[in-house]
């Protein structure tokens, strides 16, 4: 099983949102993690996914890591911005 941590980014491989970019904003256990992509999926209403559906890369938001170790507020403009700046974020 891959470790993951806050501020990953991810992709899922599995479910209605395949092949759509994430930001890790929350680690549930270790098997579910909280993801958003500050479009479809809200920082207030984030996704609990199984990280075996997940496909993990070596890159990090690290804006965003920053702030949830901080325990600073993060916002979805946050994640879109970062997810943007990767070339990364599609609207829908």
């Amino acid at each position: 099983m891959e470790d993951v941590t806050l501020g990953q980014i991810v992709h899922s491989r599995a479910g209605r949102d395949k092949g759509r970019y994430f930001v890790v904003i929350g680690i549930v256990d270790k098997n579910y993690v909280l993801i958003s992509d500050g479009d479809l999926r809200k920082v207030s209403t984030p996704k609990k996914k199984k990280i075996l559906h997940l496909v993990c890369h070596d890159k990090f938001a690290q804006d965003i890591r920053e702030k949830l170790l901080q325990g600073k507020r993060i916002t979805d403009a946050d994640i879109r911005k970062s997810l943007q700046s990767m070339g990364l974020f599609k609207e829908v």
